[in-house]
């Protein structure tokens, strides 16, 4: 089964054929580090995130670059404002993305290159530029030069002259077109800079990415992807510079994500309409955020709402708690069989091949996602029967067994969920996180409350045993009653 991307560069679905496979190099652009991340980086990050996976199951070796921008307008600013110099900034910040990236399960790239040390090879590519005819200094600045290289626009889709339109030059500046963009910034006093064939300086924001790409990666890559936001200027200045550098591709594919939105704008800083991770990671689980992420087709929108936090857990749970009733099951009245395969089995397959072929096709997740949970259905239907009989036969027992695996181990492997559930199954969390000794003495008094619930009713004390199951209720927990006893839950 051939995997086909969107490809940004010509608009149409493409099969991906790597440069060398099995080897895969990507490059994304990563998080400008002057505050906590928010759900825009966290979807881009869980998008590319998994779909590594998904690449990694086909059998591909994944070679995968994310950058930090530490050194920036924004975290100069933030320095200023708190007294402090622009690293401590950048460290901070940087410490508390991989606290984040931990918590939602996005594993480290192979290399995760920082600006402020690559600045020879950002030299060295400006350099070339300038070399080549296609970049300019002026006055401590350098520029480059947009008309000089023909193919400009071609990932945007936007010709210079429509550019021109919108464009300006504001007194201080000293390019000599206004489409020109910065590659070197002069220094200016009090702020970071070093030193270049043009003076002190620092480097501009589109440069950075094209040197750690071809110090890392090479002058031609399989697949550069990011948000929808950073094909124009970012990526479009990018392939610029690399192109006109090499006269070569600089990435034969552009992926890109779409925009998270709150009520139809997009979710930035600048607008104050964010939400951070840490938010999210106080009230829900990580898990849900991933999992909402995944119900949305990376090129679509999201548009981002605590309702929709609350859906996705709701059906979040469904997912964990059809794995999970195996246990109950399993200590039913277990009869003999009648022999012969269960449909379950069967079932389990057509799941299987739905699943990675919607994968497969511009890695559609939120369809890859529905035949999972057509899957949940089955399983529901098994465990409702046995439920109402009070017994399960061996061969749907095992059945049940193998389809909750499956469920278990794919959405493991794959989408990086459920990784806290049944660690000792084949995908185990990288850093497996220890109860605190409050959440201990929580579940210890979870679990008496219902053993004094349980004593009520066989008292046939139902009020007693209401008051606790209510009370319980008030404090997230819900408890179901099945054969096997009662099972509870945190809402």
């Amino acid at each position: 089964m051939s995997l086909k991307i969107h490809n940004t560069l010509t608009g149409k679905i493409e099969e991906l054929v790597p440069i060398n496979p099995p080897k895969v190099l990507i490059y994304t652009c990563g998080v400008t580090v002057y505050d906590d991340s928010h759900v825009g980086h966290g979807r881009s990050l869980v998008v590319f995130d998994t779909f590594r996976r998904f690449l990694e199951h086909l059998g591909y070796n994944v070679y995968f670059v994310r950058n930090f921008t530490d050194v920036d307008d924004k975290i100069i600013n933030r320095a200023k404002e708190e007294c402090t110099d622009f690293m401590t900034i950048a460290n901070r910040y940087i410490a508390s993305y991989y606290r984040d990236m931990e918590a939602i399960r996005v594993k480290p790239a192979d290399v995760e290159p920082r600006v402020t040390e690559h600045m020879k090879e950002i030299i060295e590519v400006i350099q070339k530029l300038i070399d080549r005819g296609f970049a300019y200094e002026s006055g401590g600045d350098v520029y480059f030069s947009v008309r000089s290289f023909k193919n400009y626009g071609k990932l945007s889709k936007r010709s210079p002259e429509e550019m021109e339109a919108g464009a300006r030059v504001e007194p201080s500046e000293k390019k000599r077109d206004p489409l020109d963009f910065a590659l070197w910034k002069a220094a200016k006093a009090g702020e970071p800079a070093w030193d270049s064939p043009w003076g002190k300086g620092r480097p501009g924001w589109h440069t950075e990415c094209v040197a750690m790409v071809f110090k890392h990666l090479g002058e031609t890559i399989d697949i550069h992807g990011g948000g929808l936001d950073l094909v124009f200027p970012h990526h479009e200045n990018e392939m610029a510079q690399a192109e006109a550098i090499t006269g070569k591709p600089f990435a034969r594919y552009w992926m890109h994500n779409g925009l998270v939105t709150v009520g139809g704008q997009k979710m930035s800083k600048s607008l104050g309409n964010y939400v951070t991770l840490r938010e999210i990671y106080r009230r829900y689980h990580p898990d849900i955020l991933r999992l909402l992420v995944l119900f949305t087709h990376y090129r679509s929108p999201l548009d981002f709402s605590w309702e929709k936090m609350e859906e996705t857990q709701r059906a979040y749970e469904r997912l964990k708690g059809a794995i999970e009733d195996y246990e109950v099951l399993s200590k039913l009245n277990v009869v003999p069989g009648e022999g012969g395969t269960h449909p379950l089995y069967d079932k389990v397959k057509e799941v299987e091949e739905a699943f990675f072929s919607s994968l497969s096709d511009d890695f559609n997740t939120p369809e890859a996602i529905s035949h999972m949970f057509a899957l949940v259905n089955e399983l529901g239907k098994v465990k409702n029967r046995a439920y109402s009989e009070g017994k399960i036969s061996e061969g749907e027992l095992g059945a049940y067994e193998y389809a909750s695996k499956f469920l278990l181990n794919t959405m493991k492997k794959i989408f990086g969920l459920l990784e806290d559930l049944y660690p000792e199954c084949e995908v185990k969390r990288v850093v497996e996180r220890e109860l605190e000794a409050g959440e201990v003495l929580d579940q210890k008094l979870v679990e008496l409350l219902i053993e004094v619930r349980t004593l009520a009713r066989q008292e046939r004390q139902f009020k007693i045993a209401d008051f606790v199951r209510d009370k319980l209720k008030e404090l997230g927990i819900e408890l179901e009653d099945t054969p096997a006893g009662t099972k509870w839950k945190r809402r």
